[in-house]
């Protein structure tokens, strides 16, 4: 019997998508949505000031950014399970980490392991697996990937409260990382067990398979570099800086919480909808769409202050960045193909999360020279209407 009759089959696109859908979940829930529900508590704990502890989550946005292309060149080597198996694994021991901190270099040391792990870890991997694994099938693929993660932020800002209130923050932190070591893990490196299928073929079509080189000679990647890095700022600005603009509305804590858990399931109708009505739209088509809706909700945030008002920028906000994200899945092999779409969502990656990593920090700058958070807010709206701009400048998918 030959060797290669000994390697497991891997499994089939069901169970493959369940369960990288599963560690979706975990994983965007723990290393995206908690760390602000950290940041007074360990600054009631240690006294360290809050741009102290921001840094840490800036560090890891940082390392997100700088690992990304590595990540889908391991990827594109066939070594998904690997890398993403890895991830979760890191990313578990970077929770134990932080829980047991004593000073703000380790809680640095901390971020920068989970920085790494989201490289590994997040939607950008999960989609080039999944488009290298099955070539014909990645659309849907990705839709219920986004699907089921769009409930991370439902998740996990009541469960980390709820976990902090009654054991502690350490505690807290140690649950996420023992979920992260030993569910998550478990299911990346089942759903990716067997091997990846080899790159393919150059096609006689340049545009179906552009190599990263070629990919970088086309104004449409600097444009779609521009757009998402626009949006990588500004919703890693908002999610630092929500609850506190929410305070300063004069809006309750238990309001606030209850608004927020609007966005996971408007994400998620979003998804449905696509899934359902939304197959004939090209990636172009709802990129239009959605990058001229977020704008608009980050408006009427800025400006409400009724619930109602609250609650529709809730909605209207969800659904667009759950749809942003089906976009940023098939912007890369609907330009530039599959054979490399690991290299080159990677580069993709970099260009959009480095600058990404400033916008807490900056947003907090911002603030010392504006009235208020609602002038921080139009800002920020205003960036969004930049990256439209830059979407639509990028032009219908050109076959060369």
């Amino acid at each position: 019997m030959s060797r290669l009759s000994d390697v497991p089959a891997p499994p089939a696109f069901g169970p493959t998508v369940a369960c990288l859908a599963g560690a979706q979940l975990i994983a965007w829930a723990a290393l995206y949505y908690t760390f602000s529900a950290f940041v007074l508590p360990m600054h009631d704990t240690f006294g360290w000031s809050k741009p102290s502890i921001m840094g840490a989550f800036t560090l890891g946005l940082a390392v997100w950014g700088a690992a990304s292309y590595g990540a889908g060149a391991l990827i594109d080597r066939g070594l998904g399970r690997r890398v993403m198996a890895g991830g979760t694994a890191i990313a578990g021991l970077g929770f134990l980490l932080w829980s047991v901190v004593e000073s703000l270099p380790v809680l640095y040391l901390a971020w920068a392991l989970l920085g790494a792990a989201m490289a590994m870890t997040l939607y950008e991997p999960a989609f080039s697996v999944v488009t290298r694994r099955f070539p014909t099938r990645y659309g849907s693929a990705i839709t219920w990937l986004t699907l089921v993660g769009g409930f991370a932020s439902t998740v996990s800002f009541p469960v980390t409260l709820w976990l902090i209130g009654a054991f502690g923050w350490r505690v807290a932190l140690a649950v996420v990382g023992g979920l992260l070591l030993f569910v998550a893990t478990p299911l990346n490196a089942w759903a990716l067990h067997g091997t990846d299928p080899p790159r393919p073929a150059r096609s006689a079509d340049a545009a179906d398979d552009a190599t990263l080189h070629e990919a970088l000679r086309h104004k449409a990647f600097w444009l779609l570099a521009a757009t998402f890095m626009l949006y990588s700022i500004v919703s890693a600005t908002f999610w630092a800086h929500v609850l506190p603009a929410f305070a300063s509305k004069g809006t309750p804590e238990a309001q606030a919480l209850a608004v927020l858990m609007w966005v996971g399931p408007a994400q998620v109708v979003g998804r449905v909808v696509f899934m359902l009505a939304g197959r004939r739209w090209s990636a172009r088509v709802l990129g239009l769409a959605v990058f001229a809706a977020m704008p608009l909700s980050l408006l009427i945030f800025a400006l409400a202050h009724s619930l109602w008002a609250l609650l529709l920028f809730a909605v209207m906000f969800g659904a667009a960045n759950g749809l942003i994200t089906i976009v940023r899945g098939h912007v890369v092999p609907t330009y530039f193909g599959h054979a490399h779409v690991g290299r080159i969502s990677g580069l993709l990656s970099v260009l959009s999360l480095v600058p990404r990593a400033v916008g807490p920090l900056v947003g907090a700058w911002v603030l010392l020279v504006v009235p208020g958070y609602r002038e921080l807010l139009l800002m920020l709206a205003a960036m969004v209407g930049l990256a439209w701009i830059a979407f639509a400048m990028a032009g219908d998918p050109a076959r060369r």
